[in-house]
């Protein structure tokens, strides 16, 4: 197989991961409450910032080893992610959960336009950066070329499906599972059952954020620089792979980000990567088109 086929195709599983990590967010709070948190986006640049302040804390405290660095950095980002998730559903969600479709749509792309001014006027509209934390590639000879992965991408590649395949254990295994799916299903009736739907909603909406927390984490992590406006583009094309793999399943997200991910990297070598944004955001044009439930989704059927 040719080496720069698989050079992209490594670069592209590295992007794809975390994508679905990121279009998790989208596709459980739609799976939740039927509708999508554009604000999402902006929780990941968030969590970009986040990151950076958490590394500069702990060095300034003396702590400059990779695990400690990384885990404590990690801890830090996703905690403070899953309150801006919380306290989103909180201001731009719950008070209009009994309004119009329209009206939390409305509110959600305020919310996040609050949040990429409110990162604009607190750290400055320039674009920063962290130093690398991990050095060093593994390089495979292939003939006459060769393929190279950095210790960071097979990093991220491991914490981004450990964290999927622990959400994916907890939402199929758990207690919290059982009721996510419960009010996923039928709302009104886990009300009756019993289940406090509130304390769900919210739950859902703090566990999308610390997905899209970790994924500001790895993704600072690989490109190093960030900016207030890094959300937007980002949210737009994990939204593209949320509906790609059929947006509400969890499943669907992940391999919707892996197959965009995929496809974007082998478009940006093959073709040129200055329309890699052109691209996916054609591909969401031709799945609405051709198959609007996605890859792994349901056509919805109206109740009457």
């Amino acid at each position: 197989m040719d080496a720069f086929f698989l050079q992209q195709l490594i670069n592209g599983l590295t992007l794809g991961s975390v994508y679905g990590l990121i279009a998790i967010g989208y596709t459980m709070v739609y799976g939740i409450i039927g509708m999508i948190n554009f604000a999402h986006g902006e929780v990941y640049m968030i969590s970009a910032y986040l990151c950076a302040i958490g590394l500069a804390l702990l060095s300034f405290f003396g702590i400059h080893s990779f695990p400690l660095l990384i885990l404590g950095t990690l801890v830090f980002t996703i905690v403070v992610t899953g309150v801006y998730g919380w306290t989103i559903e909180r201001i731009a969600y719950k008070p209009l959960r009994n309004s119009t479709r329209l009206a939390p749509l409305i509110s959600a792309i305020g919310m996040s336009l609050i949040l990429q001014n409110y990162a604009q006027i607190s750290q400055g509209p320039r674009q920063q950066g962290i130093p690398t934390m991990l050095d060093g590639v593994f390089r495979i000879h292939i003939g006459e070329g060769f393929v190279q992965i950095t210790y960071t991408k097979v990093f991220i590649l491991i914490a981004s499906f450990a964290g999927m395949l622990l959400l994916t254990w907890i939402i199929g295994n758990t207690r919290l599972g059982r009721m996510c799916r419960a009010v996923q299903q039928d709302r009104k009736m886990a009300s009756i059952l019993g289940i406090n739907t509130d304390r769900i909603i919210s739950i859902v909406f703090v566990i999308g954020a610390s997905m899209a927390g970790l994924a500001g984490v790895l993704i600072t992590m690989n490109y190093g620089t960030f900016d207030f406006y890094a959300g937007f583009i980002i949210g737009i094309k994990a939204f593209t792979a949320a509906v790609l793999g059929g947006i509400g399943s969890l499943p669907g997200a992940m391999l919707g980000g892996l197959i965009l991910g995929i496809a974007e990297a082998q478009f940006s070598g093959m073709v040129n990567s200055d329309y890699k944004d052109v691209f996916s955001f054609g591909l969401l044009v031709v799945i609405l088109i051709f198959r609007p439930q996605g890859l792994l989704g349901r056509p919805i059927v109206a109740k009457v």
